[in-house]
């Protein structure tokens, strides 16, 4: 069993890097953080590596869209997605090893077809990445685990499709809102699965792609079992804290949450 890096998604942080690259990147820094995973690095792969340079941070995935040719944000802004070759060739400007796509709308869970078709674009999307020397891989929320095809889980049957190259980053607190037994999810995805997201929380109704998430908090003060998932994620190699919103300091979560990690005698 491999002992997971710690790193923390750059999304958490995303309005006060936006605001202070350096001042933000050195917040995390102080905090003891060494990995952190990319987001929305492919507009400006240079500006971020020197700002991770300057204080000691490395970026050994990122999260980057490889299946969709566009995304459309929750007030209708569709923007485009860069060509695979503009995302490869900002990973390894990056340093970034390893390339997850964050998402894949809800409609393309309901259907075998569907789940073929996006198991073919993600296979392609390796091949073209192995050129690069890169690795891909796929992050789900709950709308993936939600619809059963055959009496299972979407995202478990898009891997019965996906070449052995692509690997999977589980989001514990989505696959946990979605009902889904986490430990369970973990053992059947196997060695495929390289990351976690650490995220905790309160469960409910009130959780479900297209709705703000509410009652996030510091990992461990929460109804997700993170530990007996984290001891089941046998293969992963980076637990990675997210928060995709927080009511307070969201540095003083990830402080605690990367307490709790180092208590499990992560690094």
């Amino acid at each position: 069993m491999a002992t997971p890096s710690i790193s923390v998604q750059l999304y958490s942080v995303n309005a006060a890097l936006n605001a202070d690259l350096d001042g933000g990147l050195s917040k995390l820094a102080d905090i003891g953080l060494r990995y952190v995973e990319g987001f929305d690095f492919v507009r400006r792969p240079a500006e971020l590596r020197a700002a991770l340079d300057r204080y000691g941070l490395t970026a050994p995935t990122g999260h980057a869209y490889l299946v969709s040719d566009e995304i459309t944000r929750a007030d209708g802004t569709v923007i485009r997605v860069p060509s695979m070759e503009e995302t490869f060739a900002a990973a390894k400007h990056l340093g970034v090893e390893l390339v997850i796509d964050p998402f894949v709308p809800p409609d393309k869970w309901t259907s075998m077809e569907a789940v073929k078709e996006t198991a073919n674009k993600l296979n392609s999307s390796a091949a073209v990445a192995s050129e690069h020397g890169l690795r891909v891989g796929y992050h789900n929320h709950d709308h993936e685990l939600r619809p059963q095809i055959d009496g299972r889980p979407a995202l478990e049957v898009l891997a019965d499709h996906l070449d052995e190259q692509v690997c999977f980053e589980v989001d514990l607190y989505w696959a946990a809102a979605a009902g889904v037994d986490l430990v369970g999810l973990l053992s059947r995805l196997g060695d495929r699965v390289v990351a976690v997201h650490v995220k905790d929380g309160t469960l409910g109704d009130h959780i479900g792609w297209g709705k703000k998430p509410t009652g996030q908090v510091a990992a461990g003060e929460g109804e997700v079992p993170l530990q007996p998932a984290l001891e089941a994620a046998r293969s992963a190699r980076y637990a990675v804290i997210e928060f995709d919103a927080y009511d307070g300091d969201v540095f003083d979560a990830i402080a605690k949450s990367y307490s709790y990690l180092k208590q499990m005698g992560m690094a």
